[in-house]
């Protein structure tokens, strides 16, 4: 069975995004492949980056289950506004994430 993990980047849940994010898992379920989501919006994690993504430092609780559910799948959709994406993408690229 396909693993796929769909996430969505947009924080309000009537957003077009989520209604594209809805519309994928529906279609998905059609084809059983087993799915799980990650609403960024109801995640729990500090946005600023006070030391760059050139420092080793601990992700929060919220993240560090994404970061699991992120290698879990084969198969990653990412459906956000371009201009929200960056502060969660950002915190899994640095040093002792990246490279695992």
């Amino acid at each position: 069975m396909k693993k796929i993990l769909v996430i969505n980047g947009h924080p309000n849940r009537e957003s077009y995004n989520t209604a594209l994010k809805n519309v994928y898992i529906k279609g998905t379920k059609k084809l059983d492949f087993q799915v799980e989501e990650i609403q960024i919006g109801d995640l729990k994690f500090d946005p600023n980056l006070f030391q760059g993504t050139t420092r080793r430092f601990d992700l929060e609780p919220d993240l560090e289950e994404s970061w699991q559910k992120i290698l879990r799948p084969e198969h990653l959709v990412w459906i956000h506004p371009l201009w929200w994406y960056s502060r969660y993408h950002e915190r899994f690229y640095r040093p002792n994430l990246s490279s695992r």
